[in-house]
């Protein structure tokens, strides 16, 4: 019930910043139509007022977030007054259709969430940009711009390029808008942000579903049942619910700007006044400009490329010149009033180029573009055969469609080809240079699919058009084949959900417990972050902001690796060491604090992913036949040790524990399918860093079902004590 009812309020709270922007910002033709753009309106201004408190030096929106919430008022005030309620009301329910397909979106995000028990908090599939947005969230919800304590003072850590210090790497490097909203709302409802990210990303694909009705309704004259249709494909895309499930809403964001920046361009193209779309175009601006600032050209592209087609003809510069007067205008005072996004755009580039962000994505076919695809991870149908004899179907509708549209409206054909044309090329580039080059470019040429999806799926869905005319059969057949492309690319999304139900990165209470850590006095010295997964230490990190912290590895942009100069090692793994001084302190059934300087412990190879379950407890990490473990002493000395080991294995068993490289047979000691303690004693750790060997004598046993492992022990904690006990 929690999950929910934070779903309703955010809802409720994207309305109300909004509605009273969305009416006056809408011009004044088709301000009848104001509802379909109340969510860009309440992104856009969320994110706008947390940007100029910021700026201010205000003390995060903690500090006047709920004070904010008179900007809306007044706006709905002035709608009300001007625009009359009973009228507004009516407009509201003109497109109730639509709303309510959102609003199923957002339900069926909350819903998986829920379905994982433990409550709100973040869940992910993979990605770990949730955490990276959690600390965003933080800085903006509680800290000053002037704020240079703890981790937000520590160059060597956060500097990237021309940022020194961890806030300004929010407002000018990374993606501010997603921080920014999670900070609003978490102070609006009372929450952390924890609570709130992947519910709220779900929010903004049903938020993503009234601009798609709009941009086929508008752009592309799908008017009635198609552009329904088309809204429908939105909400059940898994192209989109692969965004959510990864916790990834800076695409979202500016997939919802770019149906309005186009629009508004295209408006231009046929003499509206140009002021009638400043207001529509500045907010569209900001929304790309503060979530995927570096995209802003590319956003440009289908409106240029058509107003080039449009404006053709004597005098076709001079009217070019014009329209992109009064296109660029309005970039240009989002500028001025938001200068750090844009002076930060070159080095945003700089950085994609220098980091192979992402993972690699499967190439989609033309049926995968309609949502047809077969696993969480989009890649195709497994049936060659059938997946060949669709994509060609769906080429030859295409055709159809596109030959049909070239009859009747040859610019809707020249709109169509502004669209679809850079971004097939942009998508196969991309996806042909990760292949070639064996990067993570299809991670690339997934975004950009995602963020012109909006204006691509009309026209892929164009050819439903071509049910009116040709007799009942053409109708009928056509008819059901559009029921089947829904029901397909609703079973993709819905194993999607299903998978986000149990997904495998979660911010259980144990790491959300950290918060709680950081008013511990004796942290002010600093943390070393030897926590083994990033999704857990980047979580870390957002929970224990006010304390010095330093990473191993690098970790993600601004926390680099450096000497690990903190006076406390934080462990968060199964795999540990115990200090002789002042011994291990506990913080929770995974996390534990031991003063830095002596020994180091840490899983290294043969060791599957942890573990954990949705509502917390014991973390564990299953073995196959071996794992290697390393050992690190920092003293000039070798070190008398006793290893502890609490598992449990998969049938009774015996383990080994040697050194990896020694001649030395190691001691074998029992373990039966109950948790067990088993204890080796009498072994050394030379100095630096020593490897050891953790093995079966017993072959190991396939996991069974569809889980592909072959498994040995499910180890919850293995430690090394220096006192040698």
């Amino acid at each position: 019930m929690e999950v929910w009812l934070i779903a309703l309020l955010l809802a409720a709270q994207l309305a109300f910043w909004g509605a009273g922007l969305a009416w006056l910002a809408m011009p004044r033709r088709w301000r009848a139509f104001w509802p379909l753009l109340v969510p860009a309106a309440g992104l856009g201004l969320q994110s706008a007022v947390v940007w100029w408190g910021a700026m201010a030096g205000a003390g995060g929106t903690d500090a006047y977030g709920r004070w904010a919430q008179l900007l809306p008022a007044v706006l709905v005030a002035v709608a009300l007054a001007r625009g009359g309620a009973r009228e507004l009301i009516r407009q509201v329910g003109r497109v109730g259709l639509v709303l309510g397909l959102g609003a199923l979106a957002v339900a069926a995000g909350a819903g998986a969430v829920a379905a994982g028990g433990g409550g709100a908090t973040t869940v992910s599939l993979g990605s770990c940009d949730a955490a990276d947005y959690g600390a965003g969230a933080r800085v903006l919800q509680e800290f000053a711009r002037s704020e240079r304590g703890g981790f937000f003072g520590q160059r060597e850590v956060v500097a990237i390029l021309s940022v020194d210090n961890f806030f300004d790497y929010w407002l000018r490097l990374n993606h501010f808008t997603p921080a920014a909203l999670l900070a609003l709302n978490a102070t609006l409802l009372g929450r952390a942000p924890h609570e709130l990210a992947t519910v709220h990303t779900g929010l903004l694909l049903g938020a993503l579903v009234p601009a798609v009705f709009w941009a086929a309704r508008a752009l592309f004259g799908q008017r009635g049942t198609l552009a329904l249709v088309v809204a429908a494909a939105a909400a059940v895309s898994p192209l989109w619910w692969y965004a959510v499930a990864h916790v990834a809403p800076g695409q979202l964001i500016a997939a919802q700007a770019l149906v309005w920046l186009t629009w508004g361009g295209v408006v231009l193209t046929r003499g509206r006044v140009a002021w009638a779309c400043a207001s529509l175009l500045g907010l569209g601006y900001w929304l790309i400009a503060g979530a995927y600032n570096f995209l802003l050209p590319a956003a440009l592209l289908p409106a240029g490329l058509y107003a080039a087609f449009a404006l053709r003809g004597p005098g076709a510069l001079g009217r070019w010149a014009r329209w992109a007067g009064a296109m660029l205008a309005p970039l240009a005072v989002v500028a001025l009033g938001f200068p750090a996004r844009f002076a930060g755009y070159v080095e945003r580039l700089t950085l994609l180029r220098t980091h192979d962000f992402g993972w690699r994505i499967p190439a989609l076919t033309p049926e995968g573009w309609m949502g047809l695809v077969g696993g969480t991870d989009l890649a195709a149908w497994p049936a060659v055969g059938a997946r060949a004899v669709l994509a060609v179907g769906m080429v030859a509708l295409w055709l159809a469609a596109g030959f049909a549209v070239a009859r009747r409206r040859p610019a809707a054909l020249a709109l169509s080809l502004a669209v679809v044309s850079p971004v097939v090329a942009g998508y196969a580039l991309l996806q042909a240079r990760g292949a070639w080059l064996g990067t993570n470019a299809s991670y690339d040429a997934y975004k950009l699919l995602a963020v012109f999806y909006p204006l691509v799926l009309p026209v892929l869905w164009s050819w439903a058009a071509l049910r009116q005319g040709g007799g009942p059969l053409r109708w009928f057949s056509l008819s059901a084949f559009v029921v089947a492309v829904l029901a397909g690319g609703t079973l993709a999304s819905a194993r999607i959900l299903t998978a986000l139900a149990h997904a495998p990165l979660r911010v259980t209470p144990e790491l959300a417990a950290l918060r709680a850590a950081e008013d511990r006095p004796e942290l002010a010295a600093g943390i070393n972050l030897l926590v083994p997964d990033m999704w857990s230490r980047l979580w870390a990190n957002a929970f224990l902001l006010r304390r010095p912290q330093h990473f191993e590895t690098h970790t993600y942009e601004a926390r680099r690796d450096t000497p690990l100069r903190g006076a406390w090692d934080l462990q968060g793994g199964v795999v540990g060491a115990v200090s002789p001084e002042h011994g291990r302190r506990e913080l929770s059934p995974r996390f534990a604090l031991v003063p830095a300087g002596g020994l180091r412990a840490a899983a290294t190879t043969g060791w599957f992913p942890l573990e954990q379950a949705p509502i917390g407890g014991r973390p564990w990490q299953w073995i196959g036949a071996e794992a290697e473990f390393e050992v690190r002493n920092l003293g000039p000395a070798a070190v008398p040790v006793t290893f502890t080991l609490q598992a449990r294995g998969w049938g009774s068993r015996t383990l080994t524990l040697r050194p990896a490289d020694g001649p030395v047979p190691g001691a074998t000691l029992p373990v039966g399918d109950a948790e067990t303690e088993l204890v080796w004693r009498g072994l050394v750790a030379p100095p630096g860093v020593s490897r050891w060997l953790l093995a079966s004598t017993e072959p190991a046993r396939p996991a069974g079902g569809e889980d592909p492992r072959a498994l040995t022990v499910q180890v919850f904690r293995l430690t090394v004590d220096a006192a040698g006990r």
